[in-house]
């Protein structure tokens, strides 16, 4: 009886690991893409500075130094600095997605929305720096997960419910969209 016994406890203690170990990844991404999501609705602000200032939405300089400095956060998180420059092209990809969108719409209404505007240099970007830092160390936490053949499920349940309307949905799944990597057929 006590082999019996030992070999359940056995058996369940394996069942536990397993179990934490299958919903380690989905943790680790939700985290994630909240903050992407979060990054994406900032979006909003700099789109309404834009329309404010009148200058373009595409910014190479501001971006060019952005994924320099994410090269060398990565390197300092042993994080691979090419992957880490996607992630983050794709993430301004995404927000001037978001932008081009709203300033078209609000071209086309002939307005803006009457919100405050905060400053862009003074107010929105140190924001988004702050959230490049927690990005970096979500997509750390993550990284070890993105060829598993689940992150394509993991991935869809993390964004579901996150944004409201079709151009924010469209713009986060740009956003996501190098997270998952397919393994290479044989």
């Amino acid at each position: 009886m006590p082999h019996l016994a030992n070999l359940l406890t056995g058996t369940f203690l394996a069942l536990l690991v397993t179990g934490a170990q299958a919903a380690m990844p989905a943790e680790t991404l939700k985290p994630l893409v909240q903050t992407l999501n979060e990054r994406l609705n900032i979006g909003d602000l700099v789109a309404l500075t834009k329309w404010d200032s009148g200058k373009p939405i595409q910014d190479s300089p501001r971006e060019a130094q952005v994924i320099a400095n994410a090269r060398m956060l990565a390197a300092e998180r042993q994080l691979n600095p090419e992957d880490v420059a996607q992630l983050l092209a794709a993430q301004m990809e995404a927000n001037k997605l978001v932008q081009y969108g709203l300033l078209a719409q609000w071209q086309a209404a002939g307005a803006a929305p009457d919100t405050p505007r905060p400053d862009l240099g003074k107010q929105i970007r140190p924001r988004l720096d702050e959230l490049q830092t927690r990005l970096l160390q979500q997509y750390a936490d993550f990284a070890p997960y993105r060829r598993d053949a689940d992150c394509p499920k993991w991935l869809a349940n993390a964004r579901n419910g996150l944004t409201q309307d079709a151009l924010h949905d469209l713009a986060l799944t740009r956003a996501t969209g190098e997270l998952c990597i397919r393994p290479i057929a044989p």
